[in-house]
């Protein structure tokens, strides 16, 4: 018996050490049932960083956009030719914020760069622009100024440009550049052309700047090497596509910084100009198209329309701070009553401030004012540079270069509203000598202080004609709310519901101080004007007629009275060219021309000291 089972156990072994095809078969079809894990499969790679956070931020906006309050980052539409929504979001909550670059995708070279730059931590901006960027989406990237839109731009382009050479076999060519950045001013060009050549150290690639107010010749030997990318303004990259120095083939990236500033101050023509061939080249089938990038602070709903109607599809990515004040700055109105110096009230919020080692600017609203500030200023020995449209380019960037330096004495920089808009300074106190016209003008000159997280301080000296607009805007920083399109008018129309009466009253005035106008002209050539006949001026112009040009001068002096008459036509005034009397006379008569000049002064002779014009007369 043991022998017989010793050889079955035998028999087995050899049976399984030598298995037939059936046998095979059937344990692999056991083996499939009750042990899948055994089956080798190929498992996908794991999709890069940056679209694993994309699509987070993706999933988390459409679950708050099916909410009631849902948040102020949400797309109008596919990057390229894709469907359109309808309606721009509401304000909502803030995106969060990701803790280092890396998780958002960027590469070891782009990495290197921000560490040589001290930067660490992605600002709002930056954790969504930079993944959309990377993504190839065509985007209008809007938050408040100094919130870091450069990089948030320039970090996924350069990265875009390697990643392009690198699976695609791109590479520089001469006068071909693939990514252009087109910025409104050349300071602003020679500030993005300063990041990303700081950025290049590391990446290894090359850009180049092109912008009006400089020799030409230049920048034509620059284009005529390779070149990577070119930072310029619209008007001389045409002249230079133009003249040969730059052609379109290679293009596949557009930045357009301070977009609400290129379509609003007469840009569009230019850009629409850039647009046409690569929208044609773009058309035609196998062609790879471009991606758009936009950036802008602050927007108006008429440019937001032409951005709509010119970038069909793009997205709109906008942070929850977008077009309101600084968090970080102190926004204070000083109320003027019109009886004080404006300008010894500008010394008095100025010397403070100067006093505790503060860098300042002061933002007028015109060129005169901007001269009578600095003039007013250098009297007081209050060292300063002037930043506006008279002064010249490279003049421009030399009082930039005072302003911005650290050591010595460094001068109050007294400019117009050419500064403020892309200008990257380290200021600690804005003043506006002369309040602006509305709103999107103060945010941008507020957002020359409190950038990236710092502290500043904005004072405004606010007259009488603009204190409805400052007590609006100041109700609307501290609700935090959106300055979205105030200007005077309608805040003005606003807070005046009859408009109507108003009107009525104010044609009046106008015909009363052309009245007095023409009593003016006409009492200075000897013309009497009566209120009660037509017949007194023919009379005094057939007695100037008979009278020698001598006489002329007193015929002037008996104008005055007559003029009071027609004035103030009360039964008990006081004739003024017969008044050798006494004391008491003459004190009347002040009364009545202190009376007059104040109704002068109001209606027809606004800016002249009231005494002297009715005097002069």
């Amino acid at each position: 018996m043991a022998m017989a089972g010793a050889a079955a156990a035998a028999g087995r072994c050899l049976l399984l050490s030598r298995p037939s095809p059936l046998r095979l078969r059937l344990l692999r079809a056991a083996l499939s049932t009750t042990a899948p894990t055994l089956i080798p499969t190929s498992t996908p790679a794991p999709p890069p960083r940056h679209e694993l956070l994309l699509e987070r931020l993706r999933l988390r906006h459409l679950k708050d956009a099916s909410s009631p309050g849902s948040p102020n980052l949400t797309p109008r539409g596919k990057a390229r030719g894709g469907e359109r929504a309808s309606q721009h979001p509401p304000q909502g909550k803030r995106v969060e914020a990701v803790e280092s670059f890396e998780e958002l995708g960027l590469g070891e070279e782009v990495m290197a760069a921000l560490g040589e730059m001290g930067i660490s931590k992605p600002t709002e901006i930056q954790c969504v622009g930079v993944p959309a960027v990377l993504d190839g989406t065509s985007v209008v990237l809007g938050s408040h100024t100094g919130s870091g839109k450069t990089l948030a731009y320039l970090l996924p382009l350069v990265q875009l440009l390697r990643r392009d050479e690198a699976m695609l076999g791109m590479s520089m060519k001469p006068r071909r550049p693939r990514a252009v950045v087109l910025c409104p001013t050349r300071e602003l060009t020679e500030q993005v052309y300063r990041v990303a050549k700081s950025i290049s150290h590391h990446a290894r690639f090359r850009s180049t700047m092109v912008s009006g107010g400089t020799r030409i010749r230049p920048q034509e030997d620059s284009l005529n090497m390779p070149v990577d990318m070119v930072v310029g303004t619209p008007g001389r990259i045409l002249d230079h596509i133009k003249d040969g120095n730059m052609v379109y083939g290679d293009i596949k990236y557009l930045v357009l910084d301070e977009a609400d500033t290129m379509f609003d101050q007469g840009f569009g023509p230019d850009i629409r100009k850039f647009l046409a061939p690569l929208k044609n080249r773009a058309s035609k089938p196998g062609d790879q198209g471009f991606q758009t990038v936009l950036v802008t602070a602050t927007m108006t709903k008429a440019v937001q329309k032409l951005i709509d109607e010119e970038f069909e599809g793009i997205v709109h990515l906008r942070m929850s701070t977008f077009q309101k004040r600084v968090a970080t700055a102190r926004h204070d109105f000083i109320k003027l009553t019109g009886a004080e110096n404006k300008l010894e009230a500008l010394l008095q919020v100025l010397e403070p401030s100067l006093a505790k080692g503060n860098k300042v600017m002061v933002f007028c609203n015109t060129l005169n004012s901007s001269r009578a500030v600095d003039h007013f200023l250098t009297e007081n020995q209050i060292y300063t540079v002037n930043y506006h449209g008279e002064v010249p380019a490279e003049e421009r960037v030399e009082n930039l270069n005072k302003f911005r330096k650290e050591e010595g004495d460094c001068p109050t920089l007294v400019c117009t509203d050419l500064a403020a808009r892309g200008l990257d300074l380290d200021v600690d106190h804005v003043i506006m000598f002369d309040f602006p016209s509305n709103s999107i003008d103060y945010l941008h000159r507020t957002g020359r202080t409190a950038r990236m997280g710092a502290k500043g301080k904005v004072t405004s000296l606010v007259a009488k004609k603009d204190v409805a607009l400052a007590t609006r805007i100041e109700e609307a920083i501290k609700k935090n709310e959106s300055l979205e399109a105030l200007t005077t008018d309608n805040v003005r129309r606003a807070t005046n519901p009859q408009s109507a009466s108003t009107k009525g009253r104010s044609s009046k005035s106008v015909k009363t101080s052309s009245a007095l106008k023409v009593v003016n002209q006409k009492g200075r050539r000897g013309v009497v004007l009566s209120s009660k006949s037509s017949r007194t001026p023919k009379d005094t112009t057939s007695t100037r007629r008979r009278s020698p040009p001598k006489i002329q001068p007193k015929a002037t002096k008996s104008a005055a009275p007559r003029k009071a008459k027609v004035v103030k036509p009360a039964k008990n005034s006081v004739k003024v060219s017969k008044s050798k009397a006494k004391p008491e006379g003459r004190k009347a008569k002040g009364d009545v021309l202190n009376k007059l000049g104040t109704k002068l002064s109001v209606v027809g002779f606004r800016g002249r000291s009231s005494g002297k014009s009715v005097q002069s007369s």
